[in-house]
């Protein structure tokens, strides 16, 4: 399975979590909160167990959110990608040839222009939209900046699954376990 045919990104907050999707047809798993120290040891339990996993970049305890740290993460961790709200993170992600996911909050029309924006300067591979549960602008953004969807946040329901993919999302990302066991049987 690969990111381009996985339609539910599993984002992982423990580790409980990450032993049930070891063994899940799931090839791609988000970690979100994570210690600095415990980051070498999941990527490589997850690499033996053919998962490539997609570090959350902002949300590591202990490790400043900047250019030196996604230098750190991409030569020293070699997740399969990194997501953060920063640009200069993704930049310094899509250098180190990994794959690069934008996470924007798109909270108003402001937010939404300056999206934009960061999108021109950042090229990301992906865009991260939260929340995820808006199809006419998960549709606008993928339409406006050509580049594959994430739906994240406030996904909750299949109903929204299936409403962030109509809308043209690659796929979604969410922590909701009734989700991944929905979609494994599935996949």
């Amino acid at each position: 399975m690969s990111l381009e045919t996985q339609r539910i990104l599993p984002a992982i907050k423990k580790m409980k979590d990450l032993e049930k999707l070891l063994k899940s047809s799931f090839t791609y798993i988000v970690l979100l909160d994570s210690h600095i120290g415990q980051l070498k040891n999941i990527v490589d339990l997850g690499r033996a167990n053919g998962k490539k996993l997609l570090l959350h970049a902002d949300l590591i305890e202990g490790l400043k959110n900047d250019e030196y740290a996604a230098e750190f993460l991409c030569q020293s961790i070699r997740p399969a990608g990194i997501i953060s709200t920063r640009g200069n993170v993704i930049t310094k992600t899509k250098q180190n040839g990994l794959i690069a996911i934008q996470r924007l909050f798109l909270l108003d029309s402001s937010a939404l222009d300056k999206s934009y924006t960061l999108l021109e300067r950042t090229q990301p591979d992906y865009i991260e939209v939260l929340p995820g549960v808006i199809p006419h602008i998960i549709r606008e953004v993928k339409e406006r900046a050509g580049i594959p969807i994430f739906a994240g946040g406030l996904i909750r329901s299949v109903e929204d699954v299936e409403l962030a993919l109509g809308a043209g999302a690659t796929a979604v990302t969410t922590s909701q376990t009734e989700l991944w066991e929905h979609y494994h049987k599935r996949s």
